[in-house]
């Protein structure tokens, strides 16, 4: 049976290559990666047309965070990378490099489970590095945007506390508290879809986004009932919430802390993120 790490302790990577294609979330194109151990510490990003270009990915490098979060390298923008690298983070893998056709990561059903699912076939390794995958935390924090706060505290386990408060009644207040760790992450958190509003999908249109969108790839809120039932958990917008967050935060590495989000957003997450760069 597969068996995850049971804390972030130590390094892992895969122990093969993994190729996923699907389609981009706002772009609405045929994208392609494929993912295989590296080297190197982090997170490695390049284009399948210039494959020797390879970069590093950190928080310096986001270009966009509205609806998804966007990094720009070199020129050329790769949107909604959140999910993929929260599955990487949330199981612990690091030395991870990602190659893309396309300018988009695939959204495949809008969570992080099939990332996963392609880890266990595979498998991981330990890295021979005696350096943890987490980083410590010596001083508290508070970030807020409007009525939105992110605040982190130093503590001596990763604890995520979240909370949303939206109007439509189908999702209403929802609080949600996790002690992470992979097999933790796997269970509860890499399942949780994306989701949306109904009412915004014309709007959202019109700008350009959610072109990919689909039944098969997000939950579509309608006021007070869901469109694409039944729902994976009682509560998963606010699990999604808080993978989108653990997404956000890999580009600069997990933080030994307790993290409390009220309304979080990847703009918020990156204000948190870009403090923790150092």
């Amino acid at each position: 049976m597969f068996s995850w790490p049971p804390n972030y302790d130590f390094c892992y990577t895969l122990s093969g290559v993994i190729t996923k294609e699907g389609v981009g979330l706002h772009s609405g194109e045929k994208t392609r990666v494929k993912i295989s151990p590296f080297e190197k510490e982090g997170y490695y990003v390049s284009f399948s047309d210039k494959p020797d270009d390879i970069f590093k990915l950190n928080q310096n490098l986001i270009g966009s965070t509205m609806l998804c979060t966007a990094v720009k390298l070199a020129g050329r923008n790769l949107y909604t990378i959140e999910h993929l690298l929260a599955s990487l983070a949330g199981c612990g893998l690091s030395y991870i490099h990602i190659e893309v056709d396309g300018k988009e990561i695939p959204l495949l059903d809008g969570s992080a489970i099939q990332w996963v699912k392609a880890f266990e076939e595979v498998g991981i390794k330990r890295v021979p590095k005696p350096k943890n995958f987490i980083r410590e935390i010596n001083k508290s924090m508070i970030f807020n945007k409007d009525s939105s706060v992110i605040a982190l505290t130093p503590s001596n386990k990763i604890t995520i506390i979240s909370t949303i408060n939206f109007s439509y009644k189908a999702i209403g207040n929802q609080t949600y508290v996790i002690d992470l760790n992979p097999k933790c992450f796997v269970e509860n958190i890499a399942p949780a879809r994306t989701f949306g509003f109904k009412d915004q999908f014309q709007e959202l249109s019109e700008l350009g986004l959610i072109k990919g969108g689909s039944l098969e790839n997000a939950l579509v809120c309608d006021g007070d009932k869901w469109v694409n039932p039944p729902l994976r958990f009682s509560n998963e917008p606010i699990r999604h919430k808080i993978l989108d967050l653990i997404g956000d935060l890999a580009l600069v590495g997990l933080p030994k802390a307790q993290i409390l989000v009220y309304k979080g957003s990847h703009s918020l997450n990156a204000l948190l993120a870009s403090s923790l760069k150092n």
